[in-house]
């Protein structure tokens, strides 16, 4: 592939080279979890807002209820510093104080909070958010027009901060356990989609009407969505699950033939591999948008403009991505990892990109065959920099590199082949997304986990492929009538089982960082074949 088409795919996923970046108070106040913060735990949101289009403005309130973890004076909330405050009042203490730090906001109370008990405060503001320049992945908001000049509007705001646009506990260590309402008044003539049931509409009187949705589950800040255009319903359902689907009126047709083709696939294969959608309660919907997708919550934002592959490219250069939306798939996939699994911290968003990379690969195979996922997943290789380590700075609101979507999903199918055994391995993989159903986990969660249902001690294979930019080396030196093995690797005390081919034997070795010799005759290295299909790893051939 030429030079400017490779940068291009980059460009296109966000991919972009990294330098280090000397991290702010911004960063700790946003990625950080001080007192403020974990004294308290979010129950619920209840968010209430007007979207003028024309002045590109929003006003409204959040309602937060919150449990107390610690008695405190003091909680952190959050809301981009070019927002205004236009108030936070609580039944019990009235008009409330507040301190900005950055995009901190620090309301105080007059007395303790008690431990154990629950709270609401509603949260007024105003402002003209942040406009996204290429979301999503710079986050902001997206106003744009349809073909008819009608307004067509969206919101991404994943690493940036979902107080972008409406003040809350900014972490994804926080998900409001009860879930949340997001009511959205918009111009009249066109409508609002956001995250799970639709409850009604009232017109206001006043030119706007207001769009009422309800979440019954725990919800990530940056999932809570709102999509405004004039927009048309298609329901349909599948094997008792809601599907939804809010299109522009021009895109109807071509929107019903299109996610026919492949979402009913897709949740057969996705439940039968990771279990029962996990947001059965809010249903599942596909809404188009203005940008290119994101993993929005039972309010999947689309905009691949019903195409196959990845805006019409195949990301994995080997024809295999073209015979699927890339958008509908991958974003799909989120729903198990990122939705429901959710990482404490950025840093560890591998936990959501590599498996949910990954799913791609298992919906290859569901639908086209273990041959062909194979070749979809070493396709994906060409796309890895190796730049800097997977895993990012905690605390800090950093991710690590990119590599955590391609990298990560190769990791996941070298484990598989490690642990060479299909059943125990699709078994794993179900009673992980099982096991950590909308709950919040780290990265030794999932190595502990890993490890446990495996049988094996896969945590020096984590640490490689997660902590360095250097994939593991096997070396092999030949040896006379033989040869002779061992891993060079960063990390250390690294083993990790390979299989190779000799002739039409297959030979499962066991190296480590120590020379090993082999009892298999070879007359030279050529006949060794090493499976690099299977495991992503950089063999080296010399003679002694």
């Amino acid at each position: 592939m030429m030079k400017n088409q490779i940068f291009l795919i980059f460009t296109l996923l966000g991919i972009f080279i990294s330098f280090a970046q000397e991290t702010t108070r911004r960063d700790s106040l946003q990625g950080g979890l001080r007192f403020e913060r974990t004294c308290y735990d979010v129950l619920r949101y209840d968010l209430n807002i007007k979207v003028d289009p024309a002045k590109k403005w929003i006003f409204g309130a959040n309602e937060i209820t919150f449990k107390v973890i610690e008695p405190t004076k003091k909680i952190q909330l959050d809301l981009f510093d070019n927002m205004i405050i236009e108030g936070i009042i609580s039944k019990e203490f009235g008009k409330l104080e507040s301190t900005r730090d950055e995009n901190a906001v620090f309301v105080h109370f007059n007395k303790a909070l008690e431990k154990d008990k629950t709270y609401t405060i509603r949260f007024s503001y105003s402002g003209n958010p942040k406009v996204a320049k290429n979301a999503p992945w710079d986050g902001g908001f997206v106003f744009k027009k349809d073909s008819k000049g009608q307004d067509f509007i969206g919101v991404a705001v994943q690493g940036t901060g979902a107080s972008l646009w409406y003040p809350c506990k900014d972490s994804q260590t926080d998900e409001p356990n009860l879930g949340a309402s997001i009511k959205v008044a918009v111009p009249n003539g066109l409508m609002n989609v956001s995250n799970g049931r639709f409850l009604g509409s009232k017109d206001l009187g006043d030119g706007y009407t207001r769009w009422d949705w309800e979440v019954k589950n725990p919800i990530n800040n940056y999932d809570i969505t709102l999509n405004i255009a004039d927009y048309v319903h298609i329901h349909d359902q599948h094997n008792g699950l809601d599907l939804d689907y809010y299109v522009l009126r021009e895109n109807e047709e071509k929107a019903r033939k299109h996610f026919e083709a492949d979402v009913k696939p897709m949740l057969d294969c996705f439940q039968l591999k990771f279990g029962k959608y996990p947001f059965w309660e809010d249903g599942y919907k596909l809404v188009e948008t203005p940008y290119l997708g994101m993993e929005h919550q039972s309010a999947v934002a689309y905009g691949n403009k019903f195409k196959k592959g990845y805006m019409g490219y195949d990301l994995s250069g080997t024809g295999v991505g073209m015979k699927f939306d890339y958008i509908t798939i991958h974003e799909t996939g989120h729903e198990w990892f990122g939705n429901s699994i959710t990482s404490k911290d950025i840093a560890d968003m591998w936990i959501h990109e590599g498996f949910t990379t990954y799913t791609e690969t298992v919906f290859v195979e569901c639908t086209q065959g273990y041959e062909a996922a194979l070749k979809y997943v070493n396709g994906q290789s060409k796309n890895v920099r190796n730049d800097k380590p997977i895993i990012g700075q905690f605390g800090v609101n950093r991710e690590g590199s990119g590599d955590m979507y391609y990298k990560g999903s190769l990791l996941l199918n070298t484990l598989r082949h490690v642990i060479n055994n299909d059943e125990k391995w699709w078994s794993l993989l179900l009673k992980y997304a099982e096991t950590y159903k909308k709950q919040i986990i780290d990265t030794p969660t999932v190595i502990g986990f890993f490890n446990q249902e495996s049988g094996y001690n896969l945590t020096p294979i984590f640490n490689q492929y997660l902590n360095y930019t250097t994939l593991p080396q096997l070396e092999i030196k030949e040896q006379g009538t033989s040869f002779q093995y061992r891993w060079v690797t960063e990390e250390p005390n690294f083993k990790m089982p390979i299989d190779i081919e000799i002739g039409s034997k297959k030979i499962r070795l066991e190296p480590s960082n120590d020379w090993k010799k082999s009892k298999e005759p070879i007359s030279s290295l050529e006949e060794i074949k090493v499976l690099t299909d299977k495991f992503y790893i950089k063999p080296i051939k010399s003679k002694l």
